[in-house]
């Protein structure tokens, strides 16, 4: 069955569904892609790989327990018989530095590249990246892993194609959200693409709740034209395909983030329309 919902699904930005969504996203928008780039051209996914540690404050060394207490006795009587006190080597010892087990296994987050193939030579033409809830968690490793590469795109002769599909979080896209905010007003999702030879562009398509997903267009080469990539589509196709309509339980206590109350009475009523 279809989502209840005529775009993204807010039941699915829930931490438990939303890298499941995510994956099937990489693998039908690749799907997409495919079908329609010209013959020199082929999407690939590829994966962001990390390790996150939990740290754990420096345990210094006692020193006090540096020498042992026969010493300090044997200190003190040279002390009152008005001996002259010989320093005594002390061991060196390492401060201790304590890192908690990994989390986890190591994350992996899959995003595409587009590659324009000619002869012998090979060269990243696009980069589609679908935000995760760690690229929009403030002092998250895969944040600051995401804001390094997204920085080394943007300087780069690579158009980068950004999708976020979480209402909740920092913001993460190369576009400012006050710059975008004001030309596109509110928006509860958005892509934002950034064209290399628009450098200081970024074609950004504001997202309602209730709207369906844009079919947004992707850069090639210049001299090539852009390739449509119908969103909804991928949506749709991920959702068919997945978990969602036996697994998810579609009651508003399990919306997370939380609606705001104009949100949650269209839910509601999407809900009940859906049951008809």
């Amino acid at each position: 069955m279809p989502s209840p919902f005529p775009g993204m699904d807010p039941y699915l930005e829930n931490p438990d569904w939303f890298p499941d969504l995510h994956d099937a996203l990489i693998t039908f928008i690749k799907g997409a892609l495919q079908a329609r780039l010209p013959g020199s051209y082929y999407a690939r996914s590829r994966q962001h790989v990390w390790l996150d540690f939990k740290h754990r404050a420096p345990v210094e060394p006692d020193m006090d327990v540096l020498r042992s207490g026969a010493a300090r006795a044997h200190r003190r009587r040279d002390a009152d018989a008005g001996g002259v006190a010989v320093a005594e080597p002390v061991t060196g010892e390492p401060v201790v530095v304590r890192v908690e087990t990994i989390m986890g296994d190591p994350f992996h987050e899959p995003y595409l590249e587009i590659h324009r193939r000619q002869g012998t030579e090979d060269i990243v033409v696009a980069v589609l990246e679908i935000l995760s809830p760690s690229n929009k968690t403030p002092g998250d490793h895969g944040r600051n892993l995401y804001l390094a590469k997204q920085q080394e795109t943007l300087l780069s002769q690579v158009h980068l194609i950004e999708i976020d599909l979480l209402r909740a979080g920092t913001h993460a896209t190369a576009v400012p959200l006050d710059l975008a905010v004001a030309e596109t007003g509110a928006f509860n999702y958005h892509v934002c693409v950034h064209r290399f030879d628009h450098f200081k562009d970024f074609f950004v398509y504001p997202l309602k709740l209730e709207s369906r997903l844009p079919v947004i267009a992707v850069p090639l080469l210049p001299g090539d034209p852009d390739v449509p990539l119908d969103l909804q589509a991928a949506f749709d196709r991920a959702y068919d395909e997945g978990p969602y309509d036996r697994a998810v339980h579609y009651d508003m206590a399990t919306v997370e983030p939380p609606l705001r109350p104009e949100q949650a009475e269209w839910v509601k009523a999407r809900l009940a329309a859906d049951e008809v």
